[in-house]
């Protein structure tokens, strides 16, 4: 029982060094909420497929600080939005901005759904359409 409160104890501390956003916290909730919420919505330019607040990448662990100084000089969301899209592009956001550029990309799952409808209603309406088959006892 030592041993298993001793490796808790353990895991309490060390759980910090893992911590991947070293930085100092806002004084301001709001700020630190508006912070938490901008490094969730950036992708990570180096790993693709994690947020800054997810990664341990020298480029994420940049763009956090590059961030945190744009909140502290009083910059809004959509300025450090457009900051990183300007600089990175749209994919420096995980969810891209309604443009001409991404139209497709916010309509396909739509056209997708609307086509699957459509191609499954005519192939129903052919199969309601045949003819009942009356042999079907296994006379000939």
């Amino acid at each position: 029982m030592k041993i298993l409160s001793g490796v808790l104890i353990l895991l309490l501390f060390t759980a910090s060094s893992y911590a991947i956003d070293t930085g100092e916290a806002f004084d301001d909730p709001e700020l630190q909420a508006r912070y938490e919420k901008i490094i969730d919505e950036v992708r990570c330019l180096k790993c693709q497929n994690q947020t800054l607040k997810d990664s341990n990448a020298f480029l994420a662990s940049d763009l956090r600080r590059e961030i945190r100084r744009m909140i502290s000089e009083g910059m809004t969301d959509e300025q450090i939005y457009d900051f990183l899209v300007d600089r990175y592009g749209e994919f420096a956001l995980y969810r891209p901005r309604a443009s001409g550029k991404t139209l497709v990309l916010w309509m396909a799952p739509v056209l997708l759904l609307f086509g699957g409808a459509l191609v499954l209603w005519r192939i129903l309406r052919r199969r309601m359409a045949l003819p009942i088959d009356d042999n079907s006892s296994g006379e000939v």
